[in-house]
């Protein structure tokens, strides 16, 4: 059990460790150092032997860090190693997209089911799966033993179909609805809002292309000055 005082920033960078560690095993690197692996990340070294070192360090003086050794590590603070088992709810474009994820597997979860509300879907196949009728949810929780709900439906359906997932014993909740979940404190939630996540891409973008036309414009006043 690690120290639940760790910082969100911190939990924020291990799946990118995780992530960067994976791609290295792929070039069958063997061992890397904080240096080296800071400037693939653009985090400092230092930064980098501070995270890891909540968890215990992982790594050699001299020698810096096993790749293969620390990327199952950081899996295992990550959860992955224990399979985690999804549902989508909602089989629209979004939630079959997500079914059609390959990569998930890779990363320790499993899709095993995909539920909609939309008669006209029931029976389609997406990658082996059966989209199902909703009245079929509760029954293939308890018998899959499901932790996870992602739910990419309108978000004015969001709400009672959390609570009732929520009754049906699912943990955790991966939330695409664009609204606000109020659940147990005990329930995981994470949102993504792909709306929100647009908009702050085109603020970045709004003061990227200011400070552009600023520095254009200070170019632009000192040849006139001369």
């Amino acid at each position: 059990m690690y120290d639940k005082g760790i910082s969100t920033a911190v939990i924020k960078r291990l799946p990118r460790y995780y992530r960067y560690l994976g791609e290295l095993l792929e070039k069958d690197v063997v061992r890397i150092s904080s240096k080296e692996l800071s400037e693939k990340m653009n985090v400092t070294a230092s930064q980098i032997r501070q995270d890891l070192n909540h968890f215990g360090g992982f790594g050699q003086q001299g020698y810096g860090y096993n790749v293969e050794y620390l990327y199952s590590e950081i899996g295992k603070i990550l959860g992955l190693d224990k399979g985690n088992r999804l549902v989508i709810i909602g089989a629209g474009n979004l939630g079959q997209a997500l079914a059609n994820y390959t990569d998930f597997e890779r990363r320790g979860f499993r899709v095993c089911g995909i539920f909609d509300i939309d008669p006209q879907k029931f029976g389609r196949c997406i990658r082996g799966m059966e989209i199902q009728p909703m009245e079929k949810l509760k029954a293939f929780i308890h018998k899959n033993g499901v932790d996870i709900a992602a739910l990419t439906i309108p978000r004015q359906n969001a709400p009672q179909v959390a609570a009732e997932l929520v009754s049906f014993g699912v943990k955790a909740f991966w939330n695409f609805a664009p609204t606000d979940l109020n659940l147990p404190p005990e329930v995981v939630l994470e949102n993504v809002h792909l709306a929100e996540s647009l908009m702050r891409l085109s603020y970045k973008l709004k003061n990227a292309n200011n400070g552009r036309e600023g520095i254009l414009q200070k170019g632009e006043d000192e040849l006139e000055e001369k």
